[in-house]
């Protein structure tokens, strides 16, 4: 359980606090209008996620006998909900109090939303003629009484029901499905104005109606959540089946899941309440009403047709990702130097250049790649597929259970399939997270390697929302590594040994363990230490404990968690010396980067995990020591921009709380996202060579393969450095300039 002096913080209440650091920006006047609508709906999809994959769980938990609970605050699932039910509400009261200001901002933009309970006769015609002619032939209305069943409800749609009354069936309901295929919302002109109306209320407004003779009682919208927190049975893995059948069937299942969420709109009455409960088999602390739209992709469409109005002062600033000058070859770059590329300050498009070039070359005997969450129509699969139908050894690592992504998963591993790639699905126990791509050359005998290892998915459109990191390097003793990685994960066998990389769940958590227990030497010692950790979210208690030590020892440690954080800042005596931000603002955060130490003797990784349990323990993730002094110093200089952050920055408080950034007397504010285009402007610029580092010392005879359960955890290995001499540290002018720095 939570107390005033734990440092930790449980993890649905964690996430509940991120979503109202999303929600706080739908209110923010310093965000413009049409930005602020759409943080509104980004609220809501998140909630929707929450209840469909978070709640879900401790429902089913509920359900099963045993008292699980929380790894870090180890509260039971029981215990949680109650935590969260009043918290849940709490949010959706601001968010709908948020909307009605986000309306009244809209009508002096000159975009009135309709009230369909005060039209003026002429307004009432219009609408009434629209509903009859374009709306009610394609609805398709139902009964439910003693003859007629209660249908089927699908997961997040919205519904029209109506208590009916006659004297031949008594009192009965109507239900009128909203069909997807509606314009959800429609624009009228009247005079200068727009008028929007969503068009669930309109249909809500008349579909009374449609039940003929029957006299309408009481009525509302509503809106069905289900669980969607399903993982493959054990039973189904033992038929010698298609792993995607099994996926196939799981989605088909999903879609008829329990349902653990009720929405409103607007207050329901307590009959209409009590059937649909009774009927859906729900408790009364899941039934929520509200006045913001039940389905957030309304209030997308909303920005979308502003946005197409050209209303361009109503938006963040256009944006668009640095291209690479004509003539930059990122294949011919890589195989002179290491390479970082940043998403969504630079282009994905000489990645996706690359793979085609390596496609091409006739000295290439091979592509691999991991393959978590694709685009609906991604030129990254196709590269792929056209070097397949070149003849090259095309293998792909297709994780079909990326939540929410498996159907477009199945159909990419059957055109790769199709096309003459080798397709396998990864472990039966541990899901495959990883970002690395192996591209293998052959010449004169002599194998070479092209490796890329990275924060984000192979997406090109995420590639322009989320922030993420795409190392790149033709290192040798890198390539071997990530070729053993490929291996091992073909033959469902866990990476135990590596020198350079990291492989989650053998080879991360140790090496990043191993390198605070420096940092706690260092500072008992009474020398400098410090560490910066960015990610997504944090929970793994082991992690946590080694953090507290590290801030009892004096290490100073900076934390930028963009999520779900377990672990509480600046409680005394436990992490006093810890200092936790997350940012949210106009991109996603998603990159990770983990920084030991200074410039002259420390280390800097980044990696497709986070510091949740399920990353360290329970998934293959990939990362990478990045021993290229200056891609080491640019990632430092990442970080300290971030740490500077005073416009989407919230600290946390050593109560838990989030309080916004400020900047201090006399400072510009600094907004480390869009300063981000600057830091990054000259690095498509073709660089001189840079020296490798030298190879590490000979491997002793390979030792037989790894059992993938092993009977004991291996001890935490050293990382090892390269026995060249680093470098000396880059200067930073470039930095110092973007954060207002005068030089001494």
């Amino acid at each position: 359980m939570e107390t005033q002096d734990s440092i930790f913080i449980n993890r649905e209440l964690s996430w509940l606090d991120f979503d109202s650091r999303v929600l706080a920006l739908a209110k923010d006047k310093t965000v413009p209008l049409g930005e602020r609508i759409k943080f509104a709906a980004i609220f809501a999809n998140n909630m929707d996620e929450f209840f469909m994959v978070r709640v879900g769980s401790l429902y089913d938990q509920t359900l099963l006998k045993g008292n699980k609970t929380d790894v870090v605050t180890h509260m039971t699932a029981s215990e949680q909900i109650a935590a969260i039910t009043p918290r849940v509400a709490e949010l959706q009261s601001k968010c709908d109090k948020y909307y009605q200001h986000l309306v009244d901002a809209l009508a002096k933009q000159g975009y009135r939303k309709v009230d369909f309970t005060h039209l003026s006769k002429e307004q009432e015609h219009f609408w009434k003629t629209y509903f009859q002619r374009e709306l009610f032939p394609m609805l398709s209305p139902q009964i439910v009484d003693q003859r007629h069943p209660f249908p089927f409800l699908r997961n997040k749609e919205t519904y029209y029901i109506v208590q009916l009354n006659n004297k031949t069936d008594g009192v009965h309901y109507g239900i009128v499905p909203i069909s997807s295929q509606f314009e959800r919302v429609l624009f009228i002109k009247d005079g200068e104005a727009t008028c929007f109306a969503f068009v669930e209320e309109l249909i809500a407004h008349y579909a009374a109606s449609v039940f003929g003779k029957s006299a309408p009682q009481h009525s509302c919208l509503f809106r069905v959540t289900r669980n969607a927190d399903i993982t493959v049975d054990e039973g189904m893995m033992d038929h010698d089946i298609d792993f995607r059948d099994v996926m196939s069937e799981l989605l088909k299942k999903r879609r008829k899941l329990a349902a653990i969420r009720l929405q409103f709109w607007p207050d329901a009455p307590q009959d209409i309440v009590k059937f649909l409960r009774d009927k859906l088999v729900l408790p009364a602390d899941r039934c929520y009403a509200q006045t913001t739209p039940l389905d957030p992709g309304s209030l997308f469409k909303l920005a979308s047709k502003i946005s197409s109005d050209g209303k361009a002062e109503l938006f963040y600033p256009v944006a668009k990702p640095i291209q690479a000058p004509a003539g930059y070859d990122l294949y011919e770059e890589a195989r002179r130097r290491d390479v970082l590329l940043a998403y969504p300050y630079q282009s994905i498009r000489p990645f996706i250049r690359m793979l085609l070039r390596a496609g091409a070359d006739p000295n290439v005997v091979s592509i691999k790649m991991t393959l978590y969450r694709m685009a609906t129509d991604s030129q990254i699969v196709q590269a792929l597929i056209a070097a397949a139908e070149n003849g090259k050894e095309v293998v792909a690592m297709v994780e079909l259970r990326a939540r929410f992504d498996e159907q477009n998963n199945i159909d990419w591993s059957k055109q790769l399939e199709d096309a003459g790639c080798t397709v396998f699905y990864g472990f039966d126990d541990y899901k495959v997270h990883s970002k690395l791509t192996l591209i293998t050359s052959r010449v004169g005998g002599k194998y070479s390697y092209i490796t890329q290892i990275g924060t984000g998915n192979y997406n090109e459109k995420t590639s322009e929302l989320y922030t993420d990191l795409s190392f790149i390097t033709s290192r040798q003793d890198i390539g071997e590594e990530a070729s053993a990685v490929f291996n091992n994960m073909a033959v469902q066998r866990l990476t135990a040994e590596a020198d350079t990389m990291l492989v989650a769940p053998l080879r991360f958590k140790s090496v990043l363990l191993s390198e605070m227990d420096k940092q706690i030497e260092l500072a008992r010692k009474g020398k400098p230490a410090s560490m910066i950790l960015k990610n997504n979210s944090i929970n793994d208690p082991q992690i946590i404990a080694k953090i507290s030590e590290a801030s009892c020892a004096g290490v100073r440690v900076d934390m930028i968690v963009r999520g779900i954080c377990c672990v509480r800042a600046g409680v005394p005596g436990k992490t006093e010396n810890v200092h936790i931000r997350s940012l949210v603002g106009r991109y996603l955060e998603h990159s990770r980067i983990y920084c030991f130490g200074d410039a002259e003797t420390g280390s800097v990784y980044i990696a497709s995990g986070d510091f949740l349990t399920r990353n360290t323990e329970r998934r293959v993730e990939v990362g990478v020591r990045v021993d290229d002094p200056k891609i080491a110093q640019k990632l430092r200089g990442i970080l300290e921009l971030q740490l500077k952050d005073t416009v989407n920055a919230r600290i946390m408080q050593p109560d838990g709380s989030y309080t916004k950034a400020h900047p201090g007397e006399g400072e510009a504010p600094v907004d480390s996202q869009m300063a981000m285009y600057a830091y990054f402007q000259d690095d498509f610029a073709v660089q001189p060579a840079a020296p490798k580092p030298a190879p590490a010392a000979p491997k002793p005879a390979a030792k037989p393969a790894a059992p993938s359960r092993p009977a004991a955890k291996p001890a935490p290995q050293q990382p090892r450095r390269p026995a060249a001499a680093r470098p000396a540290p880059v200067k930073t002018s470039l930095l110092d300039r973007l954060l207002g720095r005068k030089k001494h």
